[in-house]
């Protein structure tokens, strides 16, 4: 495999969701930007996320609510510094959105009466008012939409599509002597199958979730986990990673695999139902939570799961009848078009849905500035551990933190480049070398043990959980990682190795944190442990990588 010379930037970022190119965008003030994403610039989960940002803005809410909700959903692990400092921050992050262009829906635009330009507010699971300022139900396709267009008017952003990252560069990987730096990163271009070495004063890791670990997910087929696993193999922290979220409504429909439908449904009046012995549609999420549908993420997917698993049935529905047909096309014109064109009349049919994987909590442990402790290194996204989601993430509070983080974390980098320059080695980054390595016959293997991996991960490190299934998770894993490793450095190096490297490693991650936590928090249920044990309240699951030099 070949390689180029190192090419020079001042900021390197990896990934283009919305993290990635706010950050981007800020950094640009400070010197040259090179974004590399692995697709398309729009191929990230923020282009899919349909609910929208939550932001005190009414009156009638305020800081302290958010804040209180927020903390609630997290069960006893979000970071209250954290938690107070992003929500406060939401109302200016969202203004320069709107100021670079960005559009939500008014309530003039939902037929409501208001004042002019007032905004028309949702509400979703676990948020007692609402606050969630969204652009119909494409509300990340809007923002994302507006960021990039920002980043590709900017003569200080180079953006380069098809670029997928193999591994970070960091002087602990060379062998170099002293505290732990970051000085960019090995990417493979895959349009003339070449490795580029970036070299960069700092490099912020913004490559989103990791749903593809998971053998049914809402993410878009790039969120394979890189940005954990890279940083992982960089030494970085990686803090509570058996936290993951599984979405309560996928819809179950052989037509339209993997689309969401937005939680902001249940916020408008959706219910819940299942189909009785009788042929009945009944709620049951009253006998779960008195928040019922609305109830957390977290509890709304264990009880389908639960439900689904005792009655032996594919599925649950949303029950949205009671909004009119003009209300659900002026609030939901994507969700109401999708469902329209498999057949499904929102206003008059049920909505068939199931949980799917959908957030990682957990991720690269950072503070509020996305700062990693390796000196250069930042996590912004989704990818990213701050404490602010805690043991279960609240809804719309993802794209919040993204876009917040983002400002702290160019902030940090512009106020620490005289520390970053002075703790930086001078030693010659040397290119890539594939050394023996050679084309493969078997990528059969590559096949294989992506699909067994993903299949294993939704059986036994899912929404419900025992010991058993995770010992059994593990010994697999264990196997699969050696036969992947092996395989990486014999043959060279294509996108689909590099994804199925990274979706074995945020595996085990989960896996072994999981066996970590004995008890049942959030988002993790083991039924061998179903009670949260009190001692563990706001301790994080902490897992790094051993040196071995």
């Amino acid at each position: 495999m070949k390689n180029k010379e190192i090419l020079e930037f001042d900021h390197l970022v990896i990934g283009s969701g919305l993290a990635g190119l706010a950050t981007a965008l800020k950094l640009a003030a400070f010197g040259t930007v090179a974004v590399v994403t692995k697709r398309e610039p729009d191929d990230c989960n923020t282009k899919y996320a349909q609910g929208g940002i939550a932001c005190v803005i009414d009156r009638k809410d305020s800081f302290e609510d958010h804040f209180r909700d927020t903390m609630t959903a997290g069960d006893h692990l979000c970071k209250e510094d954290v938690v107070r400092k992003i929500v406060a921050e939401a109302p200016a992050a969202v203004n320069e959105l709107i100021e670079l262009g960005a559009h939500f829906t008014t309530l003039e635009e939902m037929g409501m009466e208001g004042d002019s330009g007032e905004f028309h507010l949702g509400r979703e699971g676990g948020h007692n008012k609402r606050r969630v300022l969204h652009s119909g139900d494409i509300t990340g396709e809007e923002i994302h939409k507006t960021l990039l267009n920002a980043c590709k008017t900017n003569p200080k952003i180079t953006i380069l599509k098809n670029h997928i990252a193999v591994d970070l560069i960091t002087s602990r990987r060379l062998g170099w002597m002293g505290d732990n730096c970051a000085l960019g990163a090995y990417v493979l271009d895959i349009g003339d199958n070449t490795i580029k070495t970036f070299h960069s004063l700092s490099t912020t890791v913004a490559t989103g979730g990791a749903g593809k670990v998971y053998l049914y997910t809402s993410n878009s087929d790039v969120s394979c986990g890189a940005g954990v696993a890279m940083c992982y193999r960089s030494h970085a922290s990686i803090a509570n990673m058996e936290f993951f979220q599984f979405h309560p409504t996928i819809l179950h429909h052989h037509k339209l695999k993997n689309f969401l439908i937005s939680e902001a449904v249940r916020g408008e009046g959706g219910i819940l139902k299942r189909r009785n012995r009788h042929g009945e549609y009944v709620e049951f999420m009253d006998s779960y939570h008195e928040m019922k549908s609305l109830a957390p993420r977290d509890i709304v997917a264990r009880a389908i799961d639960n439900e689904l698993k005792r009655s032996g049935q594919a599925c649950v529905y949303i029950d949205i009848r009671g909004k009119s047909e003009k209300f659900l096309k002026t609030r939901f014109p994507n969700i109401f078009e999708k469902l329209r064109e498999i057949g499904i009349n929102m206003s008059k049919d049920l909505i068939p849905v199931v949980p799917a994987a959908h957030y990682c909590c957990g991720g690269v442990m950072t503070d509020i500035n996305g700062f990693t402790g390796i000196n250069g290194l930042y996590v912004v996204g989704e990818a990213a551990c701050t404490g602010l989601h805690g043991a279960n993430r609240l809804a719309s509070n993802s794209l919040l933190e993204a876009l917040v983080v983002a400002r702290f974390a160019a902030a940090d980098i512009a106020s620490r480049v005289k520390t970053i320059k002075s703790h930086r080695p001078s030693g010659k980054i040397p290119l890539w070398t594939s050394e023996n390595a050679t084309d493969s016959d078997e990528l059969v293997i590559i096949s294989h043990n992506w699909d067994e991996i993903r299949r294993f991960m939704w059986d036994y490190v899912g929404i419900s959980r025992t010991t058993k299934r995770l010992e059994r998770a593990k010994a697999r894993i264990k196997n699969i990682r050696k036969e992947i490793e092996k395989y990486y450095w014999d043959f060279l190096i294509t996108p689909d190795l590099l994804e199925l490297r990274n979706i074995s490693s945020v595996a085990e991650l989960i896996i072994d944190s999981a066996m970590k936590r004995k008890e049942s928090r959030g988002l993790h249920y083991n039924s061998d442990f179903p009670q949260r044990d009190t001692a563990l309240d706001y301790k994080d699951t902490i897992i790094k990588k051993p040196c071995t030099t």
